[in-house]
């Protein structure tokens, strides 16, 4: 298999194995590794999603951190994981064309099923602009794990996509990654959030936002410019959820309400 190819900015770190690719790159990015460092593990032991859950990590799958140095405010990182989500939407659509849905705040669904997680990670520098955000994104490209909840994984191979060995799939997310981010640099994330807007799951529909003990429960209207979630409340009030589990439908309401 031809090794992945990176586009112009980027340098690759390949590991046969990682405990996890994100803690890898944050020692990178920390030491000064520059912008457009990847990490690719072809096998992580101790994969790391949102709010510190396991990400099963065997082999066969996707799973890269990429180090960026973006010239942003922190309330700005936030938003780099709906670039994220659009990049690993146009992965998917080259072969399921379509049927790709992006999930509040930062998964990847096929048919409903969730084939990608995003988990961004970032730290400050002098003046309190960002020093560097870890992007690390993991994708079910032939397999996916058996977990139970209100959503179910899946894997592009059992969506019915041609199979895509993760040299091929690192080469066009990457690919996707940087031509993602110039638009969100050159034209500000309103362009980003549009092209996500217009494959969201659940917009204009019922939703339960849990974060903690917190329960909240709407209609998800949208993003509001930084990205938060939009809740329209029965009396016409609208929130701005800027973080939270994100459930839709009966199923994913009651589970949400059990914590």
């Amino acid at each position: 298999m031809p090794p992945a190819t990176l586009p112009p900015g980027y340098a690759l770190i390949a590991l046969d194995e990682a405990g996890s690719s994100n803690d890898e790159a944050r020692e990178r990015a920390a030491c000064g590794a520059p912008d457009g460092t990847v990490v690719w593990a072809r096998v992580q032991r101790a994969g790391r999603g949102r709010r510190g859950r396991s990400w099963v990590s065997p082999p066969g799958n996707l799973y890269f951190s990429v180090i960026l140095r973006p010239n942003c405010e922190a309330r700005s990182v936030a938003q780099l994981s709906f670039v994220a989500a659009l990049a690993v939407l146009d992965l998917v659509d080259g072969s399921l064309p379509g049927r790709a849905r992006c999930k509040w705040p930062n998964d990847v669904l096929v048919d409903g099923g969730k084939v990608a997680g995003i988990l961004l990670e970032s730290a400050l520098g002098p003046g309190g602009r960002v020093d560097w955000v870890v992007l690390g994104i993991g994708v079910n490209l032939a397999c996916h794990p058996g977990i139970e909840g209100p959503i179910p994984s899946t894997s592009l191979a059992d969506a019915g996509a041609m199979m895509l060995a993760p040299e091929e799939a690192l080469s066009s997310v990457l690919a996707a990654l940087a031509r993602r981010r110039r638009e969100w640099e050159t034209q500000g994330f309103a362009a980003v959030r549009s092209a996500w807007l217009a494959r969201a799951h659940g917009l204009g529909g019922p939703v339960t936002v849990a974060n903690g003990e917190r329960r909240l429960t709407g209609i998800f209207e949208g993003l509001d410019a930084e990205g938060a979630l939009v809740l329209a409340q029965p009396g016409g009030e609208k929130l701005s959820i800027a973080a939270g589990d994100v459930f839709f439908g009966d199923a994913e309401a009651a589970h949400a309400a059990r914590g």
